[in-house]
């Protein structure tokens, strides 16, 4: 075991989602009863998938192993049905950034970028796209821009938009938990306006790995096949599958406290020197710290605080300006369990700034 791994292990609180989850924390998530399936078939997956269904309010949805395996099955089945190879998308869109060129390499598709990559996508940037696309695939909220939401009345006319020329209108809802409460909204109020919907189960919710794709049960069944033509149809996926709707059960209920315990951090962590809150106040359970800070100093601080018994961040992330580090704090059960002046000592101490309290 290194020494940060250790580090963390000896962490009592952490300040950002769930905290780190151990072996004994996830398997917990699977109750010992658990009905098994058999290549995905039947057991707690079918359960899973029929209440995943009914929350997006879409005649199916099917469990696959990767997120990355869900969109770029549904986007060759939307391409496929409408005989075209172009899916239009924001630059910082999973597709583009972290998956290697995936629809071009295995699938054959055409990923085209709109707009810019540092704001969200407008109706304008669509409407300067003169080529038909398969698919236009929206991601709510923008994970890189700290968590925000176009306006609701900007995003139905973008899904307008794509139907207007014959597109499948997909919604990257990792986080659809996320844009949901900050839209004020149901799940299956927001997945309405899409032909598909992709939810994870890891990130919010704090599952194990997985996910589902609902839509139109032609569509998913499509999907279906495609899961094991990509290797996705494990023998047993009931472990992923269990963990899911017992932690999506017991977490859904509580995101809008999460929003709320959002807005409150960045109002009391806005004034600090050197910390900048992105965006400010926050749109979903989630936000971006700008921290005026050095790589160097911060990794200091953050092993400091966890020798505290306090675990931040393992690291910042760099950003255009080498005295700027950022961070993303997505609001969970871990952040939920200390208090606001805890956050503020915290990121204060981050930022390396004399505001900073004793954990």
């Amino acid at each position: 075991m290194d020494d940060l791994t250790a580090l963390r292990q000896s962490c009592d609180r952490a300040l950002a989602g769930h905290g780190p989850q151990t072996a004994a924390d996830l398997l917990a998530t699977v109750p010992g009863d658990t009905a098994v399936d058999r290549y995905g078939a039947g057991g707690v997956v079918a359960e899973l998938e029929t209440e995943v269904a009914g929350l997006l309010g879409q005649p199916a949805a099917v469990y696959l192993p990767s997120g990355t395996m869900a969109q770029q099955a549904v986007l060759r089945v939307h391409a496929g049905r409408r005989a075209r190879q172009t899916v239009v998308f924001h630059p910082q869109c999973h597709l583009e950034v972290h998956e290697g060129r995936a629809l071009e390499r295995l699938h054959g598709l055409l990923g085209r970028p709109a707009g810019h990559r540092d704001r969200l996508l407008t109706l304008a940037d669509l409407e300067a796209v003169a080529e038909p696309p398969a698919a236009l695939l929206l991601e709510l909220p923008q994970r890189d821009l700290g968590g925000r939401l176009p306006a609701w009345d900007d995003l139905v006319a973008q899904t307008d938009w794509a139907r207007g020329r014959g597109a499948a209108v997909h919604l990257d809802g990792a986080r659809l938990w996320e844009a949901a409460a900050g839209y004020g909204r149901p799940p299956g109020e927001v997945a309405a306006l899409f032909d598909t919907t992709y939810v994870s189960f890891y990130k919010g919710i704090g599952a194990l790995a997985g996910c589902c794709l609902a839509g139109p049960a032609d569509v998913v069944a499509e999907v279906r096949e495609w899961r094991g033509r990509m290797g996705g149809t494990l023998f047993g996926m009931w472990p992923g599958a269990a963990s899911a709707l017992t932690c999506l059960r017991r977490r859904l209920p509580l995101f809008p406290g999460y929003l709320e315990r959002a807005r409150e951090i960045a109002a009391a962590v806005h004034d600090l020197p050197g910390v900048a809150v992105v965006p400010d106040p926050p749109q979903t359970p989630m936000l971006h710290l700008l921290l005026r800070t050095t790589p160097e100093q911060f990794t200091a601080a953050a092993r400091g605080l966890a020798e505290r018994g306090l675990w931040t961040w393992e690291r910042a992330m760099p950003t255009a300006d080498p005295a700027v580090q950022r961070v993303e704090l997505s609001i969970g059960d871990a952040t939920m369990a200390l208090t606001v002046d805890e956050v503020r000592g915290a990121v204060a101490a981050l930022a390396g700034s004399s505001a900073a309290v004793a954990g």
